[in-house]
């Protein structure tokens, strides 16, 4: 079947069943999986629309809740239409998007009626929205929830662009305060200034002055500070990217203590380490950095052991000037890493090598990001009353990212040339293909999931 067509059922000799993968039939109606049943070879009426995917594994989509799209305002970097194409060709059926770093931020009301207005009609994935919390917009908070946002983010440093500027604590306990009871989230960038470090003659080219100028210790300090505020309020909180394995230890002593405290990590802290990073190479460029190969591999415990939550991609896109590729200085180069479309894969590469399983990956990529974005009822499970959103891979198959198979706007990535296990070969958004074998549906066929509201409404 063509992508934009519509299926009623996908037959599968591999479909991953809580824990168990078994041959089965998934039935879809009205955009919802309505049953599955436990024998793909099960005789089905005539008048369905059957897709029979042979021996390809068939999980839930992936929910990404940590996207940069920034539409409007800084469409060059990426945009919409370009950014969910890649998502559908990555298996990902449902994307955040960060309040950051479009034009305006999502920090007020009428900042997310923008927002939504440039994304009507582009989305070829479901899409949700993340507000921002900055100095002086307490009294948007709840506004934007009974608007339907996913929740809030902050930064305690600066944030890369003047528009998003960073909280102080005095900030933070009028957020909390806005937030309690609400049900809302606020998610942390978890890094903060501590004493300066010196200046010296280190060459801005090498990887290591760069990583030098963000130590561990920046982001063991924010959250000390996030966990404190969180025991405080008891309101839910969420460090997003975490990259180092220092604040492990503090994370787990405050859930512990009765914190609402979720973590991610990335796609890049579990694939790549400084070691390996070449000099001028700014495409490897994030922040926080990616640190040594012994922290990556703390990483991996944590996420084993369940003191990570979630794994994500951080997609942040530039434009190649802002990567400074003509002086590779890391120190003046944007910070961010485009990684939308090659989550998965990128998991599972090493994942598969590390003892995790295909449900794993469902808890980690699918579940628990959808439970983090309050869409768990519809999203991340194959499970009768959810969306017949779908990714049908290969976990086997192996594959190079090459620019010809990037959808991203901006081809600059630091996978370029890696070779990747697990190929995604179509996927389905309530039961319709939007992505097969590098087509896509003739029209973007992703919902907004926001509630329509004026400015004015409150709580």
């Amino acid at each position: 079947m063509k992508p934009g067509s519509t299926v009623d059922a996908v037959r599968s000799q591999r479909v991953l069943c809580g824990n168990d993968i078994c041959p089965a039939v998934i039935i879809i109606k009205d955009g919802k999986i309505h049953n599955i049943l436990p024998h793909a070879d099960l005789p089905l009426d005539d008048s369905y629309k059957v897709l029979d995917v042979g021996s390809k594994l068939v999980m839930p989509g992936v929910v990404d809740c940590h996207v940069h799209v920034n539409e409007p305002g800084r469409k060059n970097w990426e945009g919409y239409w370009t950014a969910t194409r890649a998502a559908a060709a990555g298996g990902v059926t449902t994307i955040a998007d960060m309040p950051l770093n479009s034009i305006p931020p999502t920090t007020t009301m009428v900042n997310l009626m923008e927002k939504i207005q440039a994304a009507e009609g582009q989305c070829f994935v479901d899409t949700a929205f993340w507000g921002g919390v900055v100095p002086g917009n307490q009294g948007e908070l709840r506004p934007m929830i009974k608007a339907g946002i996913a929740g809030f983010k902050c930064f305690l440093i600066h944030s890369g662009v003047d528009e998003f500027p960073h909280v102080t604590d005095d900030d933070l306990h009028s957020a909390m305060k806005q937030l309690m009871g609400t049900g809302s989230v606020l998610l942390f960038h978890a890094e903060k200034e501590v004493q300066a470090i010196p200046v010296t003659d280190e060459d801005p080219c090498e990887y290591s002055t760069f990583l030098r100028s963000r130590p561990d210790i920046m982001e063991l300090e924010a959250i000390r500070t996030i966990t404190q505020l969180c025991l405080q309020y008891q309101v839910r909180c969420h460090i997003v990217h975490l990259s180092s394995a220092q604040p492990l230890k503090l994370i787990q002593e405050a859930r512990q203590a009765g914190a609402p405290l979720t973590v991610e990590t990335t796609h890049h802290y579990l694939t790549l380490s400084a070691e390996h990073i070449p000099p001028g190479a700014t495409q490897f460029k994030c922040c926080p950095p990616i640190r040594g190969k012994a922290n990556r591999e703390q990483l991996w415990s944590a996420l084993k052991t369940g003191q990570i939550d979630m794994v994500v991609s951080d997609h942040s896109p530039c434009t190649p000037d802002l990567k400074k590729l003509d002086t590779g200085d890391f120190t003046q180069a944007w910070g961010g890493i485009s990684s939308l479309q090659f989550g998965l894969s990128l998991f599972w590469t090493t994942a598969s090598q590390k003892g995790f399983s295909l449900s794993d990956v469902v808890r980690l990529l699918c579940q628990k990001p959808a439970e983090l974005c309050g869409l768990d009822q519809q999203k991340g499970s194959l499970s009768p009353g959810h969306d017949a959103d779908l990714v049908i891979w290969d976990p086997e198959k192996e594959f190079e990212v090459t620019e010809s198979r990037i959808h991203h706007k901006n081809k600059l990535t630091p996978y370029l040339g890696c070779k990747l296990r697990g190929e995604v070969c179509s996927t389905l958004l309530r039961g319709n293909i939007i992505y097969s074998q590098g087509s896509f549906s003739p029209q973007p066929l992703g919902k907004l999931l926001v509630r329509q509201c004026q400015p004015q409404a409150s709580l």
